[in-house]
This record gives structure tokens, C-alpha cells and sequence, in this order.
């Protein structure tokens, strides 16, 4: 493959825009690689700007469970777009897809809706100190949350990648209130409740971490959550911005059956387009403004066009309720084809899997916690990334991401993929 049109604009990039991307892992640097320029995708397949075709296990990070350029989704973004692409005031839509939210999502007795899943979380977790009248919150090592200051505290996606632990420009009274417990580590969760309980307004956890890989929560550990914060008065949140109408119609609350106080959600619920919610316990969301004194707003929020896509996507999901079934197959399919190849090479090696989100680490297993998912070494997964790359299967560049199957991949494309699986491993052992 030649990347010719990609380094050049890479290189025009670097000068506009910090490290040349909008988004920190986008640019390549934990591989050592220049990143692919996308130009257009469809179905299962993006195309960079050189023309090479791969087989997409990104998906837009999450979005893209029904493939790219999905028909339904295209014409009602088009035909909300000739209506006019925002008016800054409240329309049929965004009633009609907080409805759709409410009948899916367990905890969902009222939405909001915004534009971003840093800012679902950010307002998630104003409301539950607003409701609580609490400052202090509790997340988990190597789970991420967007970029909120109080939440950039040993967060994952991005962070671990680049190696930072917390960002600069955060005050240090902002990460003051928030304690960090070990993700699957119930005695981690009990000692900080022990010592700080009554002052803890909310406890966030992706119920799946899937930004430091994919780690799954050990059986119980979401109901020893839904205990303790029940316990203590404090407000429960699940951030399924990305197992959020991707594990099931209900997300990962469904998948495990375990319902929080509120829920983030994201990506899926936009069908690809900016947009993100929160929601929860009728009497939480009620504090927010203008019905109560938490304040949230923006200019863009329920935009129409955004507000179109997530409807027809969820249309089509809620229609058509064996996607869930058949994604889950393919990401079996793709497990058992690592498995394979990493006994065939003799490496060493875990495969995580929670439906359709998968990740393998280059260390011996299991990888249930942050320091687990630490010991990966990265200069496997380099040699990793680039075969599979080559053999034109995109998957994320950095270990700390995890892998998206969706209903466009083909029983070609997982073929094709398993042989690219058995080239990369191949080569991995080769050193």
C-alpha cells in the first residue's frame, strides 16, 4: 500500500492543527505511523485518500453499528437537512427520540440532550451533585469519561495512549474532588466509602471499560455498585456512551441487569452525527434547568439533522432486534480466530470480549484491572497494528481502544480479517 496523499496532507495538517488531528489517538503516534486520510465509507469499508479499501473495526469509535452510509440514516439526515439544519428552538424530534430513549433505557425516566458525551458527562455529574448536595466523586483507573477537568484524573481512551496520566491545565482543586477506586477491586470501593461516603454525590463507571481495551466487569461487581451507592445515597451512573445501544437496545444496564440512577449515552443515539444525552431517576433530572437550579445549555442541542439520525438508526435497531444476536456472533468469531492464532505462534496473550467489543493484549491474562492491562507490551502490539493495517483491516491505533463489530461486516470480511489475524500474529512472534 502506498500513503503518498495521506504523509502529505499529514504534513499540511501538522501545521495547522495541534499534532495534526482534531482527536489525540487519530494521529498515529502511539504506532509510530502517519495516520490514513478517510475520503469516503460505505458498509463495512472506509477508503483513505490513496485509494486503499479496508475493512473498518473502528466504526467511527462506536457509532457506526449498522455500517457506514446506511440508506435510512443518509435520507433522513438529507430530507431534516432541506428543513433547515438548526433553529435554536425545540421541535418534533427531540420529543420523539426521548421517547424512543425512555422505552429502551432502564434508568431513562427523563433526557437530556447534548452534544457530545464529555459534555453528557460533565452535566451528569453537575446534576447528581445538585441533587445530592455532595461535591466529591468516585471513577475508576484507565476508565474514561471525555474531558471534563474533574474527570481527567488517571483516565483512559487517549490518556493511556499518550501516556499522561492527568492533563495540564486542570486546577488542582478541580482532581481534588475526585477519588479514584480500581475498576473490578470491590475493596478498592469499599475503603474510599468507608472514609468518604457522606460526601460522595455519584460514582461513575463505564459498565464495560472499553477505553483502556475492552475489560469486562467480574460477575457481581455492577451489583456490588448498585449496593453501595445505594447505601450511602449516592448517585449511581453508568457512562454508556459507547455499550449504550450497542451490547442491547437497553445497553450494558440490560446486558448485566443492573439499572443505575442516570446514564450517559453517545454515539449510537447520533447515528454518526454529534450528539450525545443524559438521563435517569426522574427526580434527578428534574433539578435541572429550567425546571430546577442545575444549570445546562447549548446552542446545538437536539440539532435536527443529529436528532434524524439517531432516529432512524434506533428505528432500525428496535425493527430489527437480531443485529444484536448476529454482532455478537461475529465478535465470537473474531475471538476464536485470535485464540487460534495466538496458539499457533505460542504467544502470550489475552482476548477480552464483552458482545460485539473485543480487544487483545500482549500479556498473559486475565486482564480484568488497569494494572493488568498495564503489563501489554506495546511494541507487540506496533507490529500488530502495522500487518494488520497492511493486510487493509483498520483497527484502532493504540492498545488502550477496543475493536467494534457491526451488522455490515460480512462472513468475506471475518474471513478475510481471521487470515489477517494469523499474518499479524505471525509476525508479532517473529519479533
Amino acid at each position: 500500500m502506498k500513503y503518498t496523499n495521506s504523509e502529505a496532507l499529514f504534513e499540511q495538517a501538522c501545521c495547522l492543527m495541534p499534532g495534526g488531528v482534531n482527536s489525540p489517538v487519530r494521529a498515529f503516534g502511539a504506532v509510530g505511523m502517519t495516520p490514513r486520510f478517510i475520503e469516503k465509507a460505505k458498509g463495512s469499508k472506509i477508503y483513505d485518500a490513496d485509494g486503499n479499501e479496508y475493512i473498518d473495526f473502528v466504526g467511527s469509535w462506536g457509532p457506526m453499528i449498522l455500517g457506514h452510509a446506511r440508506e435510512e440514516v443518509v435520507e433522513a439526515v438529507c430530507q431534516a437537512a432541506r428543513q433547515g439544519t438548526s433553529y435554536g428552538a425545540p421541535t418534533r424530534g427531540e420529543v420523539e427520540l426521548a421517547q424512543h430513549i425512555i422505552d429502551a433505557v432502564p434508568c431513562a425516566e427523563m433526557v437530556r440532550l447534548v452534544n457530545s458525551g464529555t459534555e453528557a458527562v460533565m452535566s451528569a455529574v453537575r446534576a447528581a451533585r445538585g441533587y445530592t448536595g455532595r461535591d466529591l466523586i468516585v471513577k475508576f483507573e484507565g476508565c474514561y469519561h471525555g474531558h471534563s477537568d474533574g474527570l481527567l484524573v488517571k483516565a483512559g481512551s487517549g490518556l493511556l495512549t499518550e501516556n499522561v496520566p492527568t492533563s495540564a491545565g486542570v486546577p488542582a482543586a478541580f482532581a481534588a474532588t475526585t477519588l479514584t477506586a480500581d475498576y473490578n477491586d470491590e475493596k478498592s470501593v469499599r475503603e474510599i466509602f468507608a472514609q468518604y461516603g457522606n460526601n460522595i454525590a455519584a460514582l461513575i463507571v463505564e459498565p464495560v471499560a472499553a477505553n483502556m481495551g475492552v475489560v469486562p466487569p467480574k460477575p457481581g461487581f455492577l451489583q456490588f455498585l448498585r449496593t453501595i451507592t445505594r447505601q450511602y445515597g449516592t448517585v449511581l451512573i453508568f457512562d454508556e456512551v459507547i455499550t449504550g445501544f450497542r451490547l442491547a437496545l437497553g445497553g450494558a444496564q440490560e446486558y448485566y441487569g443492573v439499572t443505575p440512577d442516570m446514564a450517559t449515552l453517545g454515539k449510537i443515539i447520533g447515528g454518526g452525527m454529534p450528539m450525545a444525552a443524559y438521563c435517569g431517576r426522574k427526580e434527578i433530572m428534574s433539578m435541572v434547568s429550567p425546571q430546577g437550579p442545575v444549570y445546562q445549555a447549548g446552542t446545538l442541542s437536539g440539532n435536527p439533522a443529529a436528532v434524524a439520525a439517531g432516529l432512524a438508526t434506533i428505528k432500525i435497531l428496535e425493527a430489527h432486534p437480531e443485529i444484536y444476536k448476529s454482532i455478537e456472533e461475529k465478535g465470537a468469531a473474531l475471538e476464536e480466530a485470535y485464540r487460534k492464532a495466538g496458539e499457533n505462534y505460542g504467544l502470550e496473550f489475552c482476548m477480552n470480549r464483552a458482545g460485539s467489543l473485543l480487544s487483545v493484549f500482549f500479556t498473559h491474562g486475565p486482564v480484568e484491572t488497569y494494572k493488568d492491562v498495564a503489563r501489554s507490551d506495546l511494541a507487540k502490539f506496533r507490529t500488530y497494528f502495522a500487518s494488520m493495517l497492511e493486510s487493509g483491516i483498520y483497527i484502532a491505533p493504540s492498545q488502550f481502544e477496543a475493536m467494534f463489530v457491526g451488522g455490515a461486516h460480512d462472513e468475506s470480511d471475518l474471513q478475510k480479517t481471521a487470515a489477517a489475524i494469523d499474518r499479524a500474529f505471525a509476525a508479532v512472534a517473529e519479533g
